[in-house]
């Protein structure tokens, strides 16, 4: 029990807060994007532009991530990478131009890329394996709480400072949790043989040669590329212009609803184990909770009159349906796979969210922006819808691929 419990202090402790920046970096520009806006004198489709910039550096680094892992350990990569979102932060605090903060924020994506792959790994080394799903439950809580904090707290914040001063706050934070990570982590060498380079390019062209893969893939890519997309800046101007909100209100319901992630995360997940031992497959359970994501997003885009806070409360819930699917996947493959399948599909997601993120503000801004600088109400149905049609086409591929799971490879 001793150890656990120092585990918690030197191992979850210092990851968890790592996780947590990651995730306040992810969502704070759904609540200064009017300040962005506002001080760079940029239109809907940089603003896109510029937000999404932190997805495509996210992903370009998880597929050598896990080699990066294996080679050099959890506590230097993660305390390493922190060290350039801290940079990212200064960056985009300090520049006057659209370059110059999309380079900060590409920067800051790069920098928080292993806060939840490094934690998951150092769980498995000092965690007993029965630890394992509360623990990793606890850190996804994590991110939700930064989710949170960049909502009112960082609203309230803004009353004392401008967004460049928060981005400065945010880098010393960033720097002082990297410090963390490398003084208090404990270092332990890991027992399991490391794949060479070779074998792990194998590995990752099995898994996207696989049809157990490719019948979820299209679907949970989607699905969580569209969450992360709307979640992370587009929710805010949407409650602005089309639910008519004040920033303190749109902040009060970005609140809620990333109260409302927190509790998918341990909810459906809880649900989902439940109904696995039932004899139900978690992959029904997450297309379950992803179509119920879907028809949510049908009130939202055709701006149906329901009260806001209690729309982006349930997208929030049934947003993090699309993580069941990482799990689910890991019954189709050897173990030895497992954290390939997952750094496979984080790709394909992050890549997809960069595009979408963009796409969104590049739609919107096909439509004349009001001299108010509100966007136009049919600009964001179309953009919503376009996502939302994406999809559609990815639950009927689940259904009418014609590829069947084989759950018997997680045995292998």
């Amino acid at each position: 029990m001793q150890n656990i419990n120092q585990s918690v202090f030197r191992v979850f402790l210092p990851f968890a807060f790592g996780y947590f920046l990651s995730y306040l970096f992810r969502v704070v520009n759904a609540v200064i994007a009017p300040d962005l806006v506002a001080d760079l004198h940029i239109n809907p489709s940089q603003l896109g532009l510029l937000t999404s910039t932190y997805f495509i550096a996210f992903a370009s680094s998880q597929l050598p991530l896990g080699i990066l892992l294996d080679r050099f350990g959890p506590r230097i990569v993660e305390s390493f990478l922190l060290v350039f979102a801290g940079i990212g932060a200064l960056i985009f605090a300090k520049s006057q131009t659209l370059t110059g903060v999309i380079i900060g924020r590409a920067f800051i994506g790069f920098g928080v890329s292993a806060c939840l792959m490094a934690a998951f790994k150092s769980y498995v080394i000092w965690f007993p394996e029965k630890l394992w799903p509360r623990i990793n439950g606890f850190q996804m809580a994590a991110g939700g709480l930064g989710a949170l904090s960049a909502t009112t707290p960082v609203e309230w914040l803004l009353n004392f400072t401008d967004w460049r001063g928060l981005f400065l706050l945010l880098s010393i934070l960033s720097f002082s949790i990297a410090l963390g990570v490398f003084l208090v982590v404990p270092e332990k060498k890991s027992q399991n043989r490391t794949d060479s380079f070779s074998l792990q390019i194998k590995g990752i062209k099995q898994v996207f040669k696989s049809q157990d893969f490719w019948r979820i893939a299209p679907l949970a890519t989607m699905a969580q590329a569209s969450f992360i997309a709307l979640q992370g800046l587009w929710a805010g101007p949407w409650l602005r212009d089309i639910a008519g909100m004040s920033r303190p209100q749109i902040a009060i319901v970005l609140s809620c609803a990333a109260i409302a992630m927190i509790f998918g995360f341990i909810c459906l997940g809880f649900l989902a184990e439940k109904l696995a031992q039932r004899g139900i497959s978690i992959f029904y359970t997450a297309v379950t909770g992803m179509s119920m994501f879907m028809g949510i997003q049908i009130f939202i885009a055709f701006q149906i009159q329901i009260a806001p806070t209690f729309l982006w409360v349930l997208f929030s819930f049934f947003g993090t349906s699309g993580i069941l699917s990482y799990s689910a996947l890991s019954y189709c493959f050897p173990k030895t796979l497992s954290g390939r399948v997952t750094t496979s599909i984080n790709l394909l997601v992050f890549i997809a969210a960069f595009i979408l993120q963009w796409a969104i503000g590049a739609v919107i801004n096909l439509w004349e922006v009001s001299a108010q600088g509100s966007y136009h109400p049919s600009g964001y149905r179309a953009g919503f819808l376009m996502i939302l049609g994406l999809q559609v086409i990815g639950l009927a591929w689940f259904f009418f691929s014609g590829f069947k799971f084989n759950h018997s490879k997680a045995a292998e």
